[in-house]
């Protein structure tokens, strides 16, 4: 009793907070919503706080907007590299969070320009590195798909950052920036480049260890990206930047985010053809330097584990919802793959060899932004937390069938034969003595199946679902401390703890079938 009682206990807490979870999007994706896309790890424009809450000059801009234009702001964390799938499908209304205009001028209708930016190197203070000639023969990271990887390798790298990188050792590639400065701390790089505003807001928080080179790498505009032709939205977002920066409110933000030397808003607006160029800003580069931002190398531990907390009821609303669904379908699955016709067996065998052999993320994509690209049909926002519960529920659904096939065959065929002799029927015989015996039996490898999904809960970042590892990485990212992380991993564990404890108590009652 006390097993079954912990499993319900399980699966409402789940339910509760799925249902918390779709109720908070439902209530803001009405017609008046402006959801915005952003990243999460990328403290000062987008993050998240030591209260759990997003913040960030970018975000503090939309809100600005929406408050004068009486619309509803939803802010989106999506993963970046996702990020246009995200906007060509209408999941989310714009990409404002520090996004480069240089290089991609054709790809998105782009407000006006708000931020004069510049990439530069940080270094260790004792490398004795002190200018980019330093750098020849020394590895560089830098994040994907970034301007500064495009500063190096891009169409419009000048020839002498293209002569520069060739001089490297090598140029390495991470996810985000955090883990740029883990690999710069390790010593596993020589040095790193990235935009002058996340590298003031980084070097100030991690104390006197690094420095920023004077020497420039490239400048570059930010802008807010649109969708290519939605100029309507774009016209009225640039309506609401004018009015902001004539007022003060643009300048009064940027001061409480140590960003006023960065911004161009002003300039923008005077040059010629307001169509979202740059024109002639950061032709004549000036060091930028930010006002210091308020450190954050005192990770509170309470704080972060409160804040784990609420992402691990995600975690748990993804693991209760998939096992819910994939077990059951697995066994259905099963049944088909078990046919006596030979084009379900088929049908059967090529769905499980698609779900075994393709990786899970690249499935829960198919499933979240497949329905726009291959049918056209816009979803809303709430269809995030489906898509995931889709994903992993058809991905798990593939292993379970296998796993109960294994269990089934394993049963003597002795015993369907003697059900038989006694007027058994074939459903009697299933429920009453294969069943029990098979679920004796695949105990272990569906323990072994539990325990993984646990883990791969972390994969629906994927989708920019906010589950417990996504947020210890956002947490991460705005703390400047790989402390959220450790902390993730001990709930991970404890967890997957209390799930290897039910099932070994659940394959203890089930003893009696020896």
């Amino acid at each position: 009793m006390k097993i079954k009682q912990m499993i319900a206990v399980l699966l409402t807490a789940a339910i509760v907070a799925g249902s918390l979870w779709c109720g908070e999007v439902c209530a803001a994706n009405d017609d008046n919503t402006f959801i915005v896309g952003f990243d999460a790890e990328f403290p000062p424009y987008g993050y998240k706080d030591d209260s759990g809450e997003y913040v960030g000059f970018d975000l503090d801009l939309a809100d600005e907007v929406c408050k004068r234009r009486g619309w509803t702001l939803v802010k989106q964390p999506i993963d970046w590299d996702s990020k246009d799938m995200e906007l060509s499908s209408g999941s989310i209304d714009c990409i404002w969070n520090g996004f480069t205009m240089n290089g991609r001028e054709e790809d998105y209708t782009w407000s006006v320009p708000y931020v004069d930016n510049s990439q530069v190197v940080i270094v260790k203070r004792d490398s004795g590195i002190s200018k980019l000639t330093d750098l020849t023969d020394k590895v560089v990271a830098v994040q994907a798909d970034s301007s500064a990887l495009a500063a190096f390798t891009g169409e419009d790298a000048t020839e002498e950052n293209i002569a520069l990188c060739k001089s490297f050792a090598d140029l390495q590639q991470v996810g985000d920036y955090n883990s740029a400065f883990m690999n710069l701390e390790s010593g596993m790089v020589d040095a790193i480049c990235m935009d002058i505003g996340v590298a003031n807001y980084q070097v100030d928080s991690r104390g006197d260890d690094f420095i920023i080179l004077e020497e420039q790498v490239s400048s570059e505009a930010y802008a807010i990206g649109f969708k290519l032709g939605n100029e309507e939205l774009r016209d009225s977002i640039n309506e609401v930047l004018k009015e902001m920066q004539e007022d003060g409110t643009f300048d009064s933000i940027a001061a409480e985010w140590g960003l006023t030397d960065c911004i161009c808003l002003e300039q923008s607006f005077t040059e010629e053809g307001k169509s979202g160029t740059l024109g002639d800003i950061g032709e004549e580069e000036e060091s930028l330097e930010t006002a210091p931002v308020s450190g954050a190398n005192k990770v509170d531990i309470m704080s972060v584990v409160s804040q784990l907390g609420k992402g691990m009821l995600a975690t748990l609303a993804i693991f209760a919802f998939t096992l819910l669904f994939s077990m059951p379908l697995g066994l259905l699955l099963t049944f088909v793959r078990m046919s006596r016709f030979k084009l379900l067996q088929w049908i059967a065998k090529i769905y499980i060899s698609i779900m075994r052999g393709t990786p899970l993320m690249l499935q829960l994509l198919v499933v979240f932004f497949g329905p726009y690209y291959l049918f056209g049909m816009r979803l809303s926002n709430t269809y995030r937390f489906y898509a995931v519960i889709i994903g992993f529920s058809l991905n798990y659904a593939a292993y379970f069938a296998e796993i109960y096939r294994s269990g089934i065959q394993s049963i003597p065929k002795g015993q369907r034969e003697a059900a038989a002799v006694l007027g058994y029927s074939r459903v009697q015989t299933f429920f009453k003595i294969i069943f029990p015996q098979m679920v004796k039996r695949v105990m272990p490898p569906v323990t072994n199946e539990v325990i993984t999904l646990v883990k791969d809960t972390s994969l629906a970042f994927a989708l920019a679902y906010t589950e417990m590892f996504t947020l210890a990485k956002q947490i991460a990212a705005a703390n400047t401390s790989i402390l959220p992380l450790f902390v993730a991993g001990v709930f991970y564990y404890v967890f997957n703890f209390i799930v290897a404890f039910v099932m070994e108590a659940v394959e203890k009652k089930l003893d009696y079938y020896r």
